[in-house]
């Protein structure tokens, strides 16, 4: 549907995207699939520049590799300093990019520096009850695996709480109905206890 440069994407497909091979399951191969495809189905309306959202994310939990706590910084800096894309991209577009990339990261408290920070980092909520619970199983598992089923479900309902409750730290930068939607099930899976069910799923 959106023109993406048949360059960029093979330049992507062939050295950025591999690398979250790398990476655990809840930030691997299929987590940037969908960070994409949420990219794109929120560019309806909205004046963006489709490589660039293409861009920016495939790159942004690159870092994750080197340190998740800094990894959305370390992302930025590895797109910032990829001279390929220079090929396709001015300094000022890199330097847009790499903003957007170092904003992403669900945590933060401030609304993005600009408008690709604002979609990567909807697309990258993906409020799919069923994903978020699956990707916090999968995230702990990979982790602590000698911790019992009991505490993988404690740390999740813990993380879940701290993240999507009415008092949680996640902001929606972008009008996304399907976010939307998506946090309101998983309050409501906080308020009735159905957390735990869904998280003896993936165990």
């Amino acid at each position: 549907m959106w023109n993406i440069d048949p360059e960029l994407k093979e330049y992507m497909e062939r050295n950025i995207l591999p690398l979250y091979e790398a990476h655990d399951k809840a930030h691997g191969p299929e987590h940037v699939r969908v960070v994409l495809e949420n990219s794109f189905a929120l560019l309806d309306g909205l004046d963006a520049d489709p490589n660039m959202v293409y861009t920016v994310a495939a790159y942004h939990d690159v870092g994750i590799r080197v340190s998740r706590e800094k990894h959305e910084a370390i992302s930025g800096q590895w797109l910032w300093e990829d001279k390929n894309l220079e090929r396709w991209f001015t300094p000022e577009q890199r330097q847009i990019m790499r903003e957007a990339v170092e904003d992403h990261r669900a945590s933060r408290q401030e609304p993005p520096r600009n408008l690709y920070g604002r979609i990567v980092s909807e697309a990258d909520r993906d409020l799919d009850p069923e994903r978020v619970v699956r990707r916090m199983i999968e995230y702990s598992k990979a982790h602590w695996p000698q911790w019992s089923d009991e505490e993988h479900i404690q740390r999740t309902f813990a993380h879940v709480q701290d993240k999507y409750s009415e008092s949680g730290y996640l902001h929606l930068w972008l009008p996304c109905p399907r976010n939307e939607a998506g946090l309101a099930t998983l309050r409501e899976w906080l308020r009735t206890g159905e957390l735990a069910e869904r998280c003896k799923k993936y165990l």
